[in-house]
């Protein structure tokens, strides 16, 4: 992956803050992103194809669901631009949006099943 692609791949809000709460949260689910981003099912997994595509994701199927973290293929120096931009971001509403559901597993089976 190039910077270039990296920065294209980061260049939407959705994409930035799904990324970046992926990597806070280490993994979430179509579901819990809906929730704490406040976005529809369809936008959620059009972004999260977008960052698959560019490597930055990797999924797991789980019965009708499918669950993102970061890829362990991801290469040091961008592993180092997300943690910095996870460390100058403010995720707060969207955290909060994600803790009303609760904690996990109570969250994942609230809406993972």
């Amino acid at each position: 992956m190039s910077p270039l692609d990296l920065f294209k791949s980061l260049s939407d809000q959705t994409r930035l803050q799904s990324l970046l709460l992926i990597h806070q949260e280490q993994e979430l689910c179509v579901c819990e992103l809906m929730e704490a981003l406040d976005l529809s099912q369809p936008k959620v997994s059009r972004h999260l194809a977008l960052l698959r595509e560019a490597e930055l994701l990797q999924a797991e199927r789980r019965g009708q669901w499918i669950f993102y973290r970061l890829s362990t293929s991801l290469e040091t120096w961008a592993l180092a631009v997300i943690k910095q931009a996870a460390e100058h971001t403010n995720l707060r509403h969207i955290t909060f949006r994600l803790s009303e559901m609760g904690e996990r597993p109570e969250r994942t089976q609230q809406c993972c099943t």
